[in-house]
């Protein structure tokens, strides 16, 4: 089957909770602040809300959240990273908006790079205080480009 961006249904919460928590362990440097249980729970609201989009083959192998422009997270599954998910996710979230925003931990090396492939700038950075995790992070923003006639 081939891999298709499409919006989340509610079944989808448990895997995308899962992925969520697997990201967080795979980050070494991240806090692990909630469980899976409330992970699966925050997923699950948001696909309530027509927030969530899922790449598919048959498995659930990443997501992304977003509300208009902002972008609340996008996670793509172990053994699935690298592979080009993120990009599909990420692409169709561009072709919807003509601007989207988002944060990233600074520590999150990789992030920073894909966001910045994908023509992300960076806007502003923080100690962390606003974040739940307590770790520094960047504001990130990007734009479609406008060709004038």
């Amino acid at each position: 089957m081939s891999l298709v961006v499409r919006k989340a249904h509610p079944l989808d919460a448990g895997k995308a909770g899962a992925i969520l928590t697997q990201a967080v362990r795979d980050h070494r440097w991240m806090p692990e602040i909630h469980t899976e249980a409330e992970n699966i729970s925050f997923c699950g609201q948001l696909i309530e809300n027509g927030l969530v989009w899922v790449a598919d083959d048959g498995h659930v192998r990443g997501f992304l959240a977003r509300e208009e422009a902002y972008i609340h997270a996008l996670y793509v599954a172990r053994g699935a990273r690298g592979h080009g998910i993120g990009t599909r996710l990420l692409a169709q979230a561009q072709a919807e908006c003509a601007r989207l925003e988002l944060y990233t931990f600074v520590a999150n090396t990789g992030a920073r790079r894909f966001y910045g492939r994908h023509g992300f700038r960076e806007v502003e950075r923080s100690d962390g205080a606003r974040n739940d995790e307590g770790l520094p992070d960047i504001f990130l923003t990007w734009e479609a480009e406008t060709h004038g006639g």
